[in-house]
């Protein structure tokens, strides 16, 4: 699955894995998040409701370009920098191309427009 985020006019696309959390997000979608920047390492913004943490780790160590998910916060997190392991991180998928550096380059806090991605 596919999703666009859309951010101050631009588009960024992500590759969803395969997870009962990636299929929750979908469910949620379309939404506007309000993001807050986190120590030049990831954009973070609360979703509507928690996603099913079913069949993952209690932590991870996500990469650069990667999209999260932060259980403990309900957020959903674009890392456009390195951040370590910790627990109640869900990897959800990918950023596509280009769009870590892209995102690194927005300055303080965002609004996001989330949705399934159309053919």
């Amino acid at each position: 699955m596919r999703i666009q985020i859309t951010i101050g006019g631009q588009r960024f696309q992500s590759t969803l894995a395969e997870s009962s959390t990636a299929r929750d997000l979908v469910a949620q979608l379309p939404v506007t998040i309000d993001m807050m920047d986190h120590d030049n390492v990831e954009k973070t913004g609360p979703l509507p409701s928690p996603l099913s943490l079913a069949g993952q780790p209690e932590g991870a160590d996500p990469d650069v370009g990667d999209l999260g998910y932060y259980a403990p916060g309900n957020d959903l997190v674009l890392y456009y920098g390195d951040q370590s392991y910790y627990p109640g991180i869900v990897v959800l998928g990918r950023l596509d191309g280009d769009a870590a550096q892209r995102i690194s380059e927005l300055d303080g806090p965002v609004t996001a427009i989330v949705e399934v991605q159309g053919d």
